[in-house]
C-alpha cells in the first residue's frame, strides 16, 4: 500500500537525516560556515550551520528508495541538490541578495521545466481557473516565495525544522486523500528529512539548517504543493496550503510590510518576526517554538477538517450540524491567531516592557512610557537601556533587576 511506503519513507528519511547531521556539523566547522552571535539572532554562541545537507540527504536517499524516477521526480531531485547547495554557498561566503535570489529561481526552474506546474485551479464560487502559458513563470514565482518565507522563519533554535515537519505531514494526509499518491510520499520524504534534523535542532540546537535547509525545505514543499493539492480538481486546492503554511506567512507578511513601510530593504535582517517579538515579552526559546509550533498545529487541524469534514453537498447544501463542526475548527484558528499575534505580541508586550522602564528609572513619566513603548510596538526597536540610565538619560534612584529575557 502506498500508505506504508509513506511511512516507510518517512522513517528512512528521518534516519538519514538524523545520522548525516553529525557529519554536517563537523564538515560545517572544518570549512568555516559558522554563524556568529549577533544582535538580532537569539544563540549567544558559534552556531555550525550546513544543516541542510543532511535534510538533503534524508529526502534524496529516501525518495530514491521509495519514489518511481518520472521526470517530474527527477526534476524535483535536481532543483533540491541545486537549491542546497546555493544554500551552502550562502551559509558559507554570505552571498549578496541578488546572487541569491538568481539561485533560488535558477534552482526552482528545475522542477518546473519538468512538468511540476500548476496549470489551473477551482475556487470557490467562481470556478475553474485556467492559467495558460502564465502557469510555469506564477508556479517558479510561488516556488521561490515559499522559499523566502521558510528562510524568513528560521530564527530560533527548532522552529522551521518543526513547522516543516507539521506542515509536510498534513499535505501527506491531504494528498493521499486526493489520490496524489507520489506527491503523499514526498510530503512523508519531507516530514521525514526535517524531523530527522530537528533532533540535533531542537533548542538548545547543536546545528542550524541555514539557508541551505530552510530553502530545501521551502522548495519541497512547494513541490508538495503543486503535486499534492493544486493539481487537483478540488474545490478548496488554493486554499489549502494557505492554511497549512499560515504560520510563516504570517511572519513573513508581517516583517516584510514592516520592512517596506520603513523604507528598510525586504532582506536586510531585523527583530520584527514573531519569535523575536515573543522573545522581548520574556519567553524562552524553547516556549516560543512551542507556542507556534501549537499555532501551526491548530492551521493543520482546520486545514483536515476543510478537507473532510462533509459540510456540504454536490449542490453547494450546507449540513447544518458538518458545518458547525467545521466553524468550531475555524473559531479555534482564529482564537489562536489572535491570542499570538494581538494578545501576547501587543497587550503583555505593552505590560512587561511598561514595567521594565518603570523599574529602570521610577521618575519616568506615565506619557513617556507610553510613548516609549509605542514607538518599540510600532518599529521593533527595543532602546537598550542599562541599569544606570534610563529613557530619559537620568539615573534611576532605586532599580531593581530586569526580569531575564
Amino acid at each position: 500500500m502506498a500508505e506504508v511506503d509513506a511511512l516507510l519513507a518517512f522513517a528512512v528519511a528521518l534516519a538519514v537525516a538524523a545520522a548525516a547531521t553529525p557529519l554536517t556539523i563537523r564538515l560545517a566547522r572544518r570549512v568555516g560556515a559558522v554563524d556568529q552571535p549577533r544582535d538580532r539572532g537569539l544563540t549567544d554562541r558559534p552556531m555550525p550551520r550546513l544543516g541542510g545537507l543532511a535534510i538533503l540527504a534524508g529526502a534524496a536517499v529516501s525518495t530514491l528508495i521509495f519514489l518511481p524516477l518520472t521526470d517530474e521526480t527527477k526534476g524535483i531531485l535536481l532543483g533540491a541538490v541545486a537549491i542546497t547547495l546555493v544554500g551552502a554557498l550562502d551559509d558559507r561566503f554570505d552571498l549578496p541578495a541578488n546572487v541569491k535570489l538568481t539561485g533560488q529561481f535558477a534552482a526552482g526552474l528545475i522542477p518546473v521545466l519538468s512538468g511540476v506546474v500548476v496549470q489551473d485551479f477551482t475556487l470557490p464560487f467562481l470556478g475553474r481557473v485556467e492559467l495558460d502559458a502564465w502557469g510555469g513563470p506564477l508556479t517558479l514565482v510561488g516556488l521561490v516565495g515559499l522559499m523566502n518565507v521558510v528562510n524568513f522563519s528560521d530564527g530560533v533554535d527548532g522552529l522551521a525544522a518543526g513547522v516543516c515537519t507539521i506542515s509536510a505531514a498534513t499535505f501527506a494526509v491531504i494528498a493521499f486523500d486526493l489520490g496524489r499518491t507520489e506527491a503523499g510520499v514526498l510530503a512523508a520524504v519531507t516530514a521525514g528529512a526535517a524531523a530527522g534534523f530537528l533532533f540535533y535542532n531542537f533548542h538548545p540546537a547543536s546545528v542550524l539548517m541555514g539557508d541551505s535547509g530552510a530553502n530545501l525545505l521551502g522548495l519541497l514543499l512547494g513541490c508538495v504543493a503543486v503535486q499534492g493539492t493544486l493539481k487537483t480538481n478540488a474545490v478548496i486546492a488554493l486554499v489549502l496550503p494557505l492554511v497549512i503554511l499560515a504560520v510563516p506567512f504570517i511572519d513573513t507578511s508581517f516583517v516584510v510590510a514592516k520592512r517596506i513601510k520603513y523604507r528598510r530593504p525586504i532582506y536586510a535582517a531585523d527583530r520584527w518576526h514573531l519569535h523575536h517579538r515573543m522573545a522581548n515579552i520574556g519567553f524562552s526559546q524553547r516556549r516560543t517554538v512551542l507556542y507556534l509550533y501549537g499555532w501551526t498545529v491548530t492551521m493543520a487541524a482546520l486545514a483536515l477538517a476543510l478537507r473532510f469534514i462533509p459540510y456540504s453537498d454536490d449542490r453547494g447544501h450546507l449540513h447544518l450540524g458538518w458545518a458547525a463542526l467545521l466553524a468550531l475548527f475555524g473559531v479555534a484558528a482564529l482564537a489562536a491567531s489572535v491570542y499570538l499575534v494581538y494578545v501576547l505580541e501587543i497587550f503583555k508586550f505593552r505590560r512587561v516592557r511598561a514595567r521594565q522602564l518603570r523599574d529602570l528609572d521610577p521618575d519616568t513619566s506615565e506619557h513617556r512610557i507610553e510613548s516609549e513603548v509605542r514607538r518599540e510596538l510600532e518599529t521593533g526597536e527595543l532602546e537598550a537601556l542599562s541599569p544606570r540610565e534610563g529613557p530619559t538619560g537620568r539615573r534611576p534612584r532605586a532599580p531593581r533587576a530586569r526580569p531575564e529575557p
